[in-house]
């Protein structure tokens, strides 16, 4: 018997749906903030990686083209990428190129640089992405760090389906950086996660 599927379950609409959005008018791409925050909240107020594990329409997204369209060679992804030091490596790497993301996008808000209108592929394809954008009543600097997000979006994704296409469906959840940040979290005893709770549980 076929398990009943869960309202999480067809969270994959919406990471397709935002890449889609992302293609047409870049302003969406702001929206991606929440697949940053909220596995963030979900691991410091339940210590657990629900989001990874229920959440994640991009994992599912995997799951659906890799496992029901058969697209995944279903192979172990290999010892390397699951060590510690790829992980905590990359995590380390996606945040310094994050990170100068920002510093692009406040160069542009300080004047002193110009909007780029371009989407950035594995942080080094500089791809014309003229067309969404079309214009608002806020900075430039808004724009660009919306160019910039759907580039880190779209960066993971293209990983992330490479991974599914060579091992199996989900195997960029083993290195995915959102899910080794939350791992960490969940790893921080609860007291220390609550700073207030230590006391409360002294009454």
């Amino acid at each position: 018997m076929n398990k009943k599927k869960k309202w999480y379950d067809y969270l994959w609409i919406v990471s397709l749906t935002y890449l889609i959005l992302g293609f047409f008018n870049i302003l969406f791409a702001w929206l991606g903030l929440l697949c940053f925050f909220i596995p963030l909240i979900i691991a410091i107020v339940k210590g657990n990686k629900a989001y990874c594990n229920k959440y994640c329409g991009r994992g599912q997204l995997f799951s659906l083209i890799g496992g029901r369209f058969g697209l995944s060679r279903k192979k172990n992804i290999p010892a390397w990428m699951r060590s510690s030091f790829f992980r905590y490596g990359f995590l380390i790497f996606f945040f310094v190129m994050f990170f100068v993301m920002l510093w692009n996008t406040f160069l542009v808000f300080a004047g002193t640089k110009n909007l780029s209108m371009a989407v950035t592929l594995l942080w080094t394809f500089k791809l014309p992405w003229h067309w969404a954008y079309h214009g608002t009543v806020f900075s430039d600097g808004v724009a660009q760090f919306a160019f910039g997000f759907y580039s880190v979006m779209l960066t993971s994704t293209v990983l992330g389906f490479v991974t599914m296409l060579l091992f199996k469906p989900r195997s960029w959840c083993v290195y995915c950086p959102m899910g080794t940040m939350t791992q960490l979290i969940c790893r921080i005893p609860r007291s220390a996660r609550e700073p207030g709770q230590k006391g409360n549980d002294r009454q």
